[in-house]
């Protein structure tokens, strides 16, 4: 808070989800890993090929959050408000692990 308080500009509280990257021998092993991974509940993976033709599957969680705490230097939200966010990150990390 004491941070929060003394910020200029705006300031944001962030949490990322989980993402794992996978290299795939072959298209079918990508499309494979990526129904199981869907129908797993990750719904944001997807598969990318490279121009060389290198296949990478993205396992993505949405387990995402992000909030604007403040604006211009002035806080926006309560420290109660801050201590609710922490705790739904922190679930969203036992989420993602």
């Amino acid at each position: 808070m004491a941070a929060l308080e003394k910020a200029t500009g705006d300031a944001v509280f962030k949490f990322e989800p989980f993402v794992l990257h996978v290299l795939c021998r072959e298209l079918q092993d990508a499309q494979l890993l990526h129904s199981v991974a869907i129908d797993s509940g990750f719904r944001n993976s997807g598969i990318t090929v490279g121009r060389g033709g290198k296949i990478t599957m993205a396992v993505r969680s949405t387990h995402c959050l992000e909030v604007p705490l403040s604006h211009k230097g002035r806080l926006m939200v309560s420290e109660e408000y801050i201590e609710f966010l922490v705790h739904v990150a922190n679930q969203k990390m036992e989420e993602n692990i």
